[in-house]
């Protein structure tokens, strides 16, 4: 049975990173919550730096939708999830507009999530200096895909409301919804190693209730709601209800200021495969929760690795959960905190788990970022050897091991754009690690896998 769902919704891209989609996403949040509606918000791409923006704005899970990583399936149906009981979705989207895949494909692009979820679109251009330019740029994003839905437009680091009126009056395809002045004094300060998850200091009451001002000021919100309620039916193929499968296996996920990067489909997948999910922090609780298998995250463990070192007591608990061979799985950070050490960018060294041989050494510089597809060797926690799922990676440090085995790894790896792989996945015993943030809607068997692993290995 075809069902036909009614979201208001809109897409605020831009034509590349930098031109103030962030700001623009938590001013019209904040301007449309002081009107009194539930909003909830998405981030194309796999980023999880600004879905903290947007969750601690709205009190609510931000969700990533990533052509590349999740398939159109995935991407509409975490949509509708997300949106129930709202009246507007905010979707932010990544880089340029048409940005994605590569120079020649839409794929992994906001331009494809508009096209799936049929939303309304607005581009935000960096508007300083311009005046009939801003029109040709206009016209030139409008015209390169008609099957995308732009609606219109937004002027950022404009100089004033009579530059904003030339930009209006310009001859654009479509209507100049507003824009932002110059307001760098009140910007989101530079972030560690260019990325800092949100927190009351960046985004104080003070600085939110500014760009709210600045957006029922300068911005046409009445039309941008109009616009959003135009958005057409998603339609969806209705399925039974079936009753939800016996919380019976818990699972212990790291969750503090070190280590947050999640993506919530993962969790939520967790969960619909009969997971009971307990959160804790390696930075300050000294007792590890009674569970069948432990997630780490991403996040920043070399920021906190001080605290993390010294607690030792939750460190040797998690020594013996792994000695008693019960499933880890960790990413990124966690792959970090497993490893013997971390030495940061000044040089300190902060001991840490060692489950995993070898030292992670901090960078001032990008080590690795991009997509990749994962390819699994042998037998793992997440199933038999042969298993195919997908995967980003963005990290500033190595992991440098002095003795190593080809048993140590279970993971051959391909980036995006390369044919060429390389070996990774860390496995010692029933302790997976790796550097690759894993999107479990590439593979929905993964957390089923996962828990069945957890299930037969915590007996």
């Amino acid at each position: 049975m075809i069902e036909e769902i009614n979201i208001p919704r809109i897409l605020i891209s831009g034509t590349g990173s930098g031109a103030g989609k962030t700001t623009l996403t938590i001013g019209i949040t904040r301007a449309l919550q002081a009107r009194g509606l539930k909003v909830s918000t998405f981030k194309c791409g796999p980023d999880y730096l600004d879905p903290t923006y947007h969750s601690y704005v709205t009190g609510k899970t931000c969700q990533n939708l990533d052509g590349w990583l999740m398939g159109k399936e995935a991407v509409i149906s975490s949509f509708l999830s997300a949106s129930k009981d709202t009246d507007i979705a905010i979707i932010e989207g990544v880089m340029g507009l048409f940005d994605g895949h590569s120079a020649n494909s839409e794929a992994g692009s906001s331009a494809e999530i508009a096209k799936w979820l049929g939303v309304p679109t607005f581009v935000t251009i960096d508007a300083s200096g311009m005046a009939g330019t801003f029109a040709a740029i206009a016209s030139g994003m409008k015209n390169y895909d008609l099957d995308v839905p732009i609606r219109g437009f937004f002027a950022n680091y404009i100089g004033s409301k009579n530059h904003l009126s030339i930009l209006e009056s310009a001859s654009t395809p479509l209507k100049v919804l507003g824009g932002f002045p110059k307001s760098y004094d009140q910007s989101f300060p530079e972030r560690h190693l260019g990325l800092h998850s949100a927190n009351s200091e960046i985004l104080s009451a003070e600085k939110l209730l500014f760009w709210q001002n600045l957006c029922e000021e300068w911005l046409d919100l009445d039309e941008i709601l109009k616009i959003a309620s135009s958005a057409p039916p998603l339609s969806v193929t209705s399925k039974k209800e079936t009753p939800g499968k016996q919380n019976n296996c818990k699972i212990g996920i790291a969750y503090d200021e070190a280590f947050h990067f999640y993506y919530e489909d993962n969790l939520n997948r967790l969960k619909q495969e009969g997971a009971e999910l307990i959160f804790f922090s390696p930075i300050r609780d000294k007792d590890l929760p009674e569970v069948d298998g432990i997630y780490f995250g991403g996040g920043y463990p070399e920021l906190f690795a001080d605290q993390l070192s010294k607690n030792s007591v939750l460190i040797e608990k998690i020594k013996n959960f792994a000695s008693a061979e019960k499933p880890i799985y960790a990413e990124c950070g966690g792959l970090m905190y497993l490893s013997s050490e971390i030495q940061n960018v000044k040089g300190e060294i902060f001991d840490m788990l060692g489950l995993i041989p070898g030292k992670t050494v901090m960078s001032s510089k990008l080590k690795s970022l991009g997509y990749v597809e994962v390819h699994t060797e042998k037998r793992t926690i997440l199933g038999e050897a042969g298993i195919r799922f997908r995967g980003h990676q963005f990290r500033y440090s190595d992991l440098l091991i002095e003795n190593e085995e080809d048993s140590l790894y279970s993971y051959h790896i391909r980036k995006r754009k390369s044919e060429q792989t390389t070996k990774e996945g860390y496995t010692v015993s029933n302790v997976l690690a790796s550097y690759v943030h894993a999107h479990w809607a590439s593979n929905p068997n993964i957390p089923k896998n996962f828990l069945d692993s957890c299930r037969r290995l915590s007996h």
